[in-house]
């Protein structure tokens, strides 16, 4: 630290004021700078739009995905992971909701289009992505719900998903509560 910053500072705390703090990290009205977000997290975002306008319009996959791909950011994204959260999903959609739906206290449609394309992302991710660790599953998608779902949807999403990691990565999530890495 320099002289003269020593100097102001301690004029600072004889007068009792605060210095101020290091701006880096914040915006220009100081408000906390988001973490940049992984070329996953944000195909992960671009497969919740497009299920999303599956789940509620019914559009064709095909369309969705053209119509996607064209967005803002989408370069971005890992777009073979985007395909696969997508086509995925939607192909997978009977199977993927036969797992969901023991975990309900509710019909399908009382569920928010967003909390259920959040759930078809996790529980498609824990089924057929193994490189991804399954608390970073759970987190990517109760984060996909605090972002774009509805107030408290991200707590239902995680008690659903939660609910189905041992069912659906038994090993992974064993060893993780043996290691105290995750509550049994």
């Amino acid at each position: 630290m320099t002289e003269d910053r020593s100097k102001s500072l301690k004029a600072l705390k004889a007068a009792g004021e605060k210095p101020k703090q290091s701006r880096v990290g914040l915006t220009s009205t100081g408000v906390r700078k988001a973490a940049a977000k992984s070329n996953r997290t944000r195909a992960r975002e671009f497969a919740l739009q497009a299920l999303y306008q599956h789940l509620v319009g019914r559009n064709d996959p095909t369309d969705i995905d053209h119509f996607t791909r064209d967005l803002a950011g989408f370069h971005k994204a890992d777009a073979l992971h985007y395909d696969a959260l997508l086509h995925g999903s939607i192909e997978g959609a009977e199977q993927l909701d036969a797992l969901i739906r023991p975990l309900l206290d509710r019909k399908f449609e009382e569920i928010s289009p967003i909390e259920h394309a959040v759930m078809w992302i996790g529980v498609y991710e824990f089924q057929n992505c193994p490189d991804v660790p399954w608390r970073v599953v759970l987190n990517e998608c109760i984060e996909l719900a605090k972002e774009f779902g509805g107030t408290d949807g991200h707590k239902y999403v995680n008690a659903v998903l939660n609910g189905l990691a041992p069912q659906l990565r038994p090993l992974e999530v064993e060893a993780d509560r043996a290691s105290g890495k995750a509550r049994a």
